[in-house]
């Protein structure tokens, strides 16, 4: 997409050296906001998106292409296997040696979590046993998420988005497993590996009808661009147990190539579960990067 000629060099003299943290919902912009940053600073572009990282998935994810590697490096691409682990805090690992690179590094992508535990630390949870986790999916499966979102304490309850699966799987597992709630585990954070104001922290702002059009536009874009060869490649390996498995669109599609509904159905089911994700993400991005300083790719 275009991006207004001066809003890269604002963002640029704005960061003074410092990293700039770019969230935003999908399909908003942030990862063409990105690069025309990294463009003019000379910054690596690294990846906070949780799906991005499996290299199973580059047309789905809108993982970045040749064109954009070409522009300039990027770091956290697709360098996972479709079974890897792979947490916030395999994440915070990952990105700790980027923050000391200069030029400073342009950090974007649209999972939430990762920029709150980089700028406000992050809870040392004890791993989750592989049979716990079999068993929350389980349940999530047989029961849907009224039972798992039931058994939570109040306050995590009131910290979560309670309409995010894999939030509430995470909710319900550590609980399990500790017997401590997650939010009495937040509680007990440990210092950030990026203070707030070392950073310059942007989060895109775009009109929900105008996200929306985007967001059929792009999976559109997608579907032109083999999206359906991609998915078809995984239906071999798929396990929808697994943290890549969460992709938007792929089981819809895959639902398509098992013959339980024609490819416009899938279509349409891949898009109404983009639109739905990306609200979750505006209502989460306004209620807990509320201070960040709001931009529009649009102009």
């Amino acid at each position: 997409m275009d991006i207004p000629r001066d809003l890269a060099a604002t963002l640029a003299a704005a960061a003074a050296g410092r990293p700039v943290l770019i969230a935003g919902p999908t399909a908003g912009g942030k990862s063409a906001l990105a690069l025309a940053l990294a463009e003019r600073t000379g910054a690596t572009v690294v990846n906070a998106d949780a799906l991005q990282v499996y290299g199973c998935w580059r047309v789905l994810t809108a993982r970045p292409g040749p064109a954009d590697l070409a522009r300039a490096p990027h770091a956290l691409y697709g360098h996972l296997a479709r079974d890897a682990d792979w947490s916030v805090g395999h994440w915070l690992r990952a990105v700790a040696p980027y923050l000391r690179a200069r030029p400073a590094p342009v950090i974007v992508g649209g999972t939430g979590l990762y920029f709150t535990a980089l700028t406000r630390g992050l809870a040392e949870i004890p791993p989750i046993p592989a049979p716990l986790r079999a068993e929350a999916e389980a349940r999530l499966r047989r029961d849907g998420l009224g039972p798992l979102v039931a058994a939570l304490d109040a306050a995590t309850r009131a910290r979560i988005d309670t309409a995010n699966p894999a939030r509430v799987l995470r909710a319900w597992e550590v609980w399990r497993a500790t017997g401590r709630g997650l939010a009495d585990w937040q509680a007990a954070t440990s210092a950030p590996l990026l203070a707030p104001d070392a950073a310059l922290r942007v989060v895109v702002r775009v009109a929900p009808d105008v996200l929306g059009a985007r967001i059929d536009a792009r999976f559109d874009a997608m579907m032109a661009a083999g999206a359906l060869d991609e998915v078809r490649a995984e239906l071999p390996h798929w396990d929808p147990a697994r943290p890549s498995a969460r992709a938007i669109g792929a089981p819809e599609l895959v639902a398509h190539l098992r013959g339980a509904v024609t490819l416009p159905e899938a279509v349409a089911a891949a898009t109404t579960a983009t639109r739905r994700y990306a609200k979750r993400q505006r209502t989460w991005l306004r209620n807990r990067l509320g201070d960040w300083q709001a931009v529009s790719p649009e102009g």
